[in-house]
């Protein structure tokens, strides 16, 4: 059963792990790997990740890319999300402190934060305005 808008856009609110997919380079499929993501109803949906990392490069040439968030319990739902890039601006601590939060025991937080700041070199955030949904509850098949 597909979910009304307020039921996907509360479940993509949720704190999953999603799979981003974006256009390869030619001669390769998709680029689909794990992020963390951040997104509040009716607000553009943010990640995070390295500025000259491979993902960055394919999503800036693309324009646009797609998250799929799923779950199994205590039902199988999933959304997926595809959009057009709507900004891409340096990151800040901040970010990561508010993306860490998002996802980490708060205890874990500071110490994620210091670490990944210092060693996983510049970080950009990149917005993406929902545009296509295609979302499911199946119940508990």
């Amino acid at each position: 059963m597909a979910l009304t808008r307020e039921e996907r856009e509360s479940f993509l609110a949720e704190p999953h792990v999603a799979a981003l997919a974006v256009e390869g380079e030619a001669g390769r499929g998709p680029l689909t790997v794990p992020i963390w993501y951040q997104y509040e109803p009716g607000g553009l949906v943010w990640i995070m990740t390295g500025l000259d990392s491979r993902k960055n490069r394919l999503i800036r040439a693309a324009g646009r890319f797609s998250l799929m968030i799923e779950r199994v319990e205590p039902t199988v739902r999933y959304v997926s999300v595809e959009g057009p890039v709507t900004g891409t601006s340096p990151a800040t601590v901040e970010q990561l402190r508010e993306m860490a939060a998002r996802y980490l025991p708060a205890a874990k937080v500071d110490t994620y934060v210091d670490f990944a700041w210092k060693n996983h070199g510049e970080q950009v955030v990149v917005r993406m305005r929902p545009q296509r949904w295609v979302s499911s509850d199946l119940g508990t098949v």
